[in-house]
């Protein structure tokens, strides 16, 4: 079994910023991709940035140069850097992670979730 717990949410003022964190633990053979979501109330569970084993990241439009995110591959751990948060980016955000527990058989392992929420 495979745990991915989150860490790092909280209240900000728009302009501040935070820092998540996902680590991984368990049965893990390898890691594919690690990434962040996000869901506000009445709205759909959205991406919001990915990076794969190799390094490589993708960005929602609305994040672009604001975020970044990162990965310690060693500790199987995501970062997700907020920086000039908005309150638009009030959301509940969830850990995403593509992880192989035996080879060739990749699942999709989801985090409880860390609340954000940005004052304005």
């Amino acid at each position: 079994q495979v745990q991915l717990v989150e860490s790092g949410g909280g209240l900000v003022q728009a302009g501040g910023s935070l820092r998540l964190s996902c680590a991984a633990s368990g049965s893990i053979f390898s890691i594919n991709r690690m990434g962040w979501y996000r869901q506000a109330p009445g709205k759909q569970r959205e991406l919001v940035a990915v990076i794969t084993s190799g390094g490589s990241t993708n960005y929602a439009d609305s994040v672009k140069g604001r975020f970044t995110i990162s990965r310690d591959n060693a500790e199987n751990t995501v970062y997700l850097q907020m920086n000039s948060l908005k309150p638009e980016d009030t959301a509940v955000y969830y850990c995403n992670g593509r992880i192989m527990d035996r080879p060739n058989i990749p699942w999709d392992y989801w985090g409880q979730g860390t609340q954000v929420t940005v004052s304005s």
